[in-house]
């Protein structure tokens, strides 16, 4: 593999954009926290204060406001990835798809003329396990993005590699600790993949995923005891969590595909 410091990613910018807190570290963090080892400037868009999450423990949001202390960990998170901004917006959790479309869509193409992004990030069109707000996030910025043309930054979908959320349920499970309904957020972890698209190329994280693991963690409300990440050391994280795999979006962007310099390029069968 060829060393970061020789790829040109130094002054780049990566745009992520994503829904919620904890899509970030989930779906990518340890591709986002090696591109800003690799001397890129990262920057978060996150849709919502993720407002209708779960709470791992009431005594964690003692005042009901979970869209503030969400807020925080995002921040916490986005700090241990080594995101320079973050830029959180307010639109309602749980109707991404629905509501203020033409408002998410407008403030995603201001990003994108501030900011000026060399690639963009975000789910693809299965959500990672077929959320209807990431897949709002994705419709939103596929059409923010192609507005631009040919000037248009390349864009990537990030997607999961289908049992990969299975195996760390039966390790958790497999510790003996772990209570018998962890889960992810109550959602199966055979839904995680399902469906996806065969990824083009694949990013190896696994000398990052400790920092995806602790980003991951940040976010306590939702990474309770009941949640297989909070069972799993780094080792079992690196075997898991190791590669995380895009394919670059069918548009007609003329830009250089920078993502691809870290990645490893899939042939299919």
């Amino acid at each position: 593999m060829v060393s970061d410091s020789l790829l040109p990613l130094a002054g780049r910018t990566v745009l992520g954009i994503f829904a919620h807190p904890d899509d970030e570290s989930l779906a990518c963090g340890g591709t986002l926290a090696r591109l800003a080892d690799a001397g890129a400037r990262v920057i978060l868009l996150c849709a919502s204060h993720g407002e209708a999450g779960s709470i791992s423990d009431p005594a964690l949001v003692p005042d009901g406001n979970l869209g503030a202390v969400r807020a925080r960990e995002l921040r916490d998170a986005a700090a241990v990835l080594g995101i320079a901004e973050v830029i959180l917006l307010d639109h309602p959790d749980g109707d991404l798809r629905w509501v203020q479309v033409p408002e998410l869509h407008q403030e995603i193409v201001a990003t994108i003329l501030r900011c000026r992004p060399d690639a963009v990030i975000t789910f693809a069109e299965d959500g990672l396990y077929w959320h209807l707000d990431h897949i709002g996030v994705h419709e939103r910025t596929f059409t923010a993005v192609r507005s631009f043309g040919a000037a248009a930054p390349p864009l990537y979908y990030v997607t999961m590699q289908l049992g990969v959320m299975r195996e760390m349920v039966d390790a958790a499970h497999g510790k003996g600790g772990a209570p018998p309904d962890s889960s992810f957020w109550g959602i199966a972890p055979d839904a995680f993949g399902d469906g996806a698209k065969p990824p083009t190329f694949v990013i190896d994280v696994r000398d990052w995923v400790p920092r995806k693991l602790a980003a991951l963690r940040c976010h306590r409300t939702q990474i309770g005891r009941n949640n297989p990440m909070a069972w799993i050391d780094d080792d079992e994280a690196r075997q898991w969590l190791g590669v995380e795999q895009f394919r670059r979006a069918p548009l007609e962007a003329t830009g250089e595909g920078i993502l691809e310099h870290l990645g490893e390029i899939q042939h299919a069968d």
